[in-house]
Order: structure tokens, then sequence, then C-alpha cells
């Protein structure tokens, strides 16, 4: 019988990528799923918030930092492979950038997509977009023209 490993994610694989899976603590229910890379893992265990990898951003994502909707994380799990991470999480408000409390809130039917869940929050109110910054005044360069 062979001991299993207590070594971490292998972030050696998949361009050092790993998928996350949130989960409720609670109830099991499936909340979303992200990226992490070894610095996103090491920032989520030391603080205990999830903290992503953003692939569109090419940067950490600490998860509740514009909405507030923060994960707790209470246990990490590893898959067999070492290449999945689960966490199971206390999630505070919506998991989902769209207001919902997880991201999967569709259900595929014959028809289509249905929605199946009430949206938690409206995310215009949650997600401060910043003001573009105004338009630069060169009136005085022209003076004179």
């Amino acid at each position: 019988m062979t001991t299993p490993s207590l070594s971490g994610p292998d972030f050696s694989k998949n361009d050092g990528l790993l998928p996350a899976i949130a989960q409720d603590a609670q109830t099991g229910e499936v909340l979303m799923l992200a990226w992490m890379n070894a610095e996103s893992f090491a920032e989520t265990v030391r603080t205990g918030h999830a903290v992503y990898y953003s692939r569109s951003r090419g940067k950490l994502w600490r998860k509740g930092e514009e909405s507030g909707h923060l994960q707790t994380v209470r246990e990490i799990y590893i898959d067999c492979d070492a290449d999945t991470i689960l966490l199971k999480v206390d999630q505070l408000g919506a998991a989902c950038h769209e207001g919902y409390r997880s991201c999967f809130f569709r259900i595929v039917t014959k028809d289509g997509l249905q929605v199946v869940c009430e949206r938690i929050v409206e995310p215009e109110k949650v997600y401060q977009h910043k003001p573009e910054a105004p338009a630069k005044d060169n009136s005085a360069s022209r003076v004179g023209q």
C-alpha cells in the first residue's frame, strides 16, 4: 500500500493555472469556478480568503475586493491528480458577478437556457465603475493660433 502524497497542487501542469471550484461549505452548492496559480493559492492559504488569478487581467483577484462579497475559506481539497482545487467557503453575498448567489444560475432545457435562481444583488449597484478621466483641455495651447 502506498502512502498518499501530502504535497499541494501541481502547478507544473496547465501552464501553472489550475481550476478552482468554490463550494458552499454548509450546503454543498457549487458557487463558481475560477483559476489559481501558485501565488494565489499561497495567498488564499495565508489569508483564509479566496484569491484567484484573473486570466483576462493577468493578475491576482481577491474575491470580493470590489463587491464586498468575500469568500472565507473553511477547507481546501486537492483532487487525485493534484490539478484541481476545491475550496469549501462561507460566501458573503453573491458569488457571481451577475448578481446571483452561484454562477450556475441557468439550466439547459430542450428550449434553451432557463434562469432558475433569483438575482440577489444588482451588479451596477455593487461594482463601482471608475469614471473616465475628464478630457484634456487644450484651449491654452490654441491661444494665439
